[in-house]
C-alpha cells in the first residue's frame, strides 16, 4: 500500500514558500499541512491573497498542500478553493459550560460551514485531542453524524487515539466512511511532581519519535492497510524535548512509518 507522506509545517510557520518546499521534499515528503492562523506566515485575513501563490510555489518543489489548519470562515474557504486545498482541519474546542453544551455548540458551527463547504468544495476535518477537547474518534464522529460525509470528515490522530486509551484497530474501521487524514505522530504520560497530601492523577503528555510513546504506528498503517486506504499520512513534527532537532527527528520517524508501512 502506498500512502501519501505529508507533514505539517507548523515548525516552520514563517518560512516562506520557496525555502519550505524544499526544506519539505528535501525530508522526504510530497504533502504538507499548512498553518493558516494569526501568528503564522498565512493568516485567515490575507489567505485569499497569499495561499493560492503559495500552494502553487509549494508544488513547483513536488510537494501538495493537503490542507491548512485554520478556521472555519469564509476567507479560508476561499482561499483554499483558489489554491485547490481540498480540506480545513479544526478542532472541536469544550468551554465551561461542560460537554453536553459544547458539543452541541461544535455541532452548531459545523451546521452553520456547511453551506460554505458546499459552495467552495472544501472538505472541514475535525481532529480528535487530548484535554479540553472532543477526545476520541467516536467523540468526533457523533459529533459529525448527521453531516454530509463529503463535506465533513475525520483526521484521525494516533498519539491522542492512544492517549485515549484506544486501539487503531478499532477506530481506524469506524473512521473509515468518513476518514480524510491519518496524523502520526506518538506521546505517553510523564508524572508531575504533586502538591503535598495529593493522591494521583498529575500527569502530563509528552510528545516522543515513532518508538518511544504509546500509539502503535505499525498497528495503525498495517489497519489502514488492510482497509485500502492510501489517503494522506501526515507526520506533525511535534516533540517535546526542549530544542529537539525537528527536521532530524522528522527524518528518522519518517523512515520508521516506511519500514512500518511496509512491514504491516
Amino acid at each position: 500500500m502506498s500512502f501519501h507522506w505529508s507533514v505539517f509545517t507548523k515548525p516552520w510557520l514563517s518560512l516562506p514558500a520557496e525555502e519550505l518546499g524544499p526544506l519539505v521534499a528535501g525530508l522526504g515528503f510530497t504533502g504538507a499541512e499548512i498553518p493558516v492562523r494569526d501568528g503564522a506566515r498565512l493568516t485567515p485575513a490575507d489567505a485569499e491573497r497569499t495561499l493560492p501563490a503559495f500552494a502553487r510555489r509549494m508544488r513547483a518543489d513536488g510537494v501538495e498542500v493537503i490542507s491548512v489548519a485554520s478556521e472555519l470562515t469564509e476567507p479560508v474557504f476561499a482561499a483554499c478553493a483558489a489554491a485547490e486545498v481540498p480540506l480545513i482541519r479544526i478542532m472541536a474546542e469544550l468551554g465551561p459550560d461542560g460537554y453536553a453544551a459544547s458539543v452541541t455548540r461544535n455541532r452548531e458551527r459545523l451546521a452553520a460551514a456547511a453551506p460554505l463547504a458546499e459552495r467552495y468544495g472544501v472538505a472541514v476535518g475535525v481532529q480528535p485531542h487530548h484535554g479540553r477537547y472532543v477526545s476520541t474518534t467516536l467523540g468526533v464522529l457523533d459529533l459529525l453524524e448527521g453531516l454530509p460525509a463529503g463535506h465533513f470528515r475525520l483526521v484521525w490522530d494516533a498519539a491522542h487515539d492512544a492517549l485515549a486509551g484506544d486501539d487503531p484497530r478499532v477506530t481506524l474501521p469506524l473512521a473509515a466512511d468518513r476518514l480524510a487524514i491519518v496524523n502520526l505522530k506518538n506521546a505517553h504520560y510523564t508524572p508531575v511532581e504533586q502538591p503535598s497530601g495529593a493522591v494521583g492523577g498529575d500527569w502530563r503528555t509528552w510528545f516522543v519519535q515513532a518508538p518511544d510513546g504509546l500509539a502503535d504506528w505499525s498497528a495503525a498503517l498495517g489497519t489502514l492497510t488492510e482497509l485500502g486506504w492510501s489517503g494522506p499520512v501526515c507526520l506533525s513534527g511535534q516533540y517535546s524535548e526542549p530544542d529537539a532537532p525537528v527536521a532530524e527527528l522528522l527524518a528518522t520517524d519518517l523512515d520508521w512509518a516506511r519500514k512500518a508501512a511496509a512491514t504491516g
